[in-house]
């Protein structure tokens, strides 16, 4: 466990490398260590004490970007270059009906976002110059079914592999591109659904394998239909019974073959047979995780300012 100096509640993280790590939260908080977690530092962002900062990407060491949710313009994204010491607001949401729950960036020109259902529609914005411009995505989008959006849960319910994207939803469904969001198709997956329960996160470690995991967030110890696993880049998913519980974040590590974890707040887990079977890690539960790209350790984030940090492999 690492002590970050601050209490908030932590959704969002972002680990650029070894050594840093980026972590946002509750009341603006945005935290950032370069020293691989041995010390933090709080970073401020300009007129956003109010903000519930709910996913962070990092790009690089240097550059992260920031999403805050809420009805309104309280759903914003703001950006930064320079390890924190400024930070530009590049979108703020002016649609009184969306409500933006997370986002995700194959490198530092190209992102995605992800509102709540509008109208029928899902809301997907797109940035392929590093965030100066966001345009919502209106091409061949499938209908939203009723009521159905994204959780704001841990920052990590959109995956992006080259020019693949998948979007898990609160109706337990996939929705994925092969083209960059230019075209769009729609998987059912055997998750639960329901006003607490469906898709809380998604991870792919190529373009073919993939997992998504969930449940019901008010039913945390009952939730056992609670993981599904792809080997088809999304079109069909297969049910993994017996897995912990209620998780909210799931994350491959690319340095040890087929492990992955998946956390929750009451508890974390692993599996070395890319999410078949299920082993208990031994600590707290956390909100949601982060692993660097070429690294073995696996991060997470959850209440009070808790940051815990994990190694795989030799």
């Amino acid at each position: 466990m690492r002590q970050t100096g601050v209490a908030a509640r932590l959704r969002g993280i972002s680990a650029a490398s070894s050594r840093v790590v980026w972590v946002s939260g509750t009341s603006g908080t945005v935290i950032r260590t370069d020293d691989g977690g041995r010390s933090w530092r709080v970073l401020s962002v300009p007129d956003a004490e109010k903000l519930d900062f709910r996913d962070i990407d990092a790009v690089d060491d240097r550059t992260a970007y920031i999403l805050s949710i809420g009805p309104g313009d309280a759903s914003r994204i703001y950006k930064t270059s320079d390890a924190g010491a400024t930070w530009t607001l590049q979108f703020r949401n002016e649609d009184a009906n969306a409500l933006f729950d997370a986002m995700a960036f194959r490198d530092a020109r190209t992102g995605y976002a992800i509102s709540d259902s509008v109208d029928g529609r899902p809301v997907i914005i797109k940035t392929g110059d590093g965030g100066v411009r966001w345009s919502r995505l209106t091409n061949a989008l499938p209908a939203a079914l009723d009521g159905e959006g994204s959780y704001a849960a841990s920052g990590t319910n959109v995956a992006i592999r080259d020019r693949h994207v998948w979007i898990g939803t609160s109706a337990s469904r996939v929705l994925r591109s092969t083209d960059e969001g230019r075209t769009w198709a729609v998987s059912a997956t055997p998750l639960p659904t329901g006003t607490s329960a469906g898709i809380f996160s998604i991870a792919f470690r190529d373009p073919l394998h993939g997992i998504v995991v969930g449940g019901d967030y008010k039913k945390e110890s009952e939730a056992v239909d609670n993981v599904a696993v792809s080997g088809d880049g999304g079109v069909s998913w297969s049910l993994v019974k017996g897995a912990g519980g209620f998780r909210s974040a799931v994350a491959y590590v690319p340095s040890a073959a087929n492990t992955v974890v998946m956390v929750g707040p009451s508890g974390s887990d692993y599996s070395s047979d890319g999410g078949r079977t299920w082993r208990a890690i031994e600590g707290p539960g956390f909100h949601t995780l982060s692993v660097p790209p070429r690294g073995r350790e696996v991060w997470a984030a959850g209440e009070k300012g808790t940051v815990g940090k994990l190694l795989f492999g030799s």
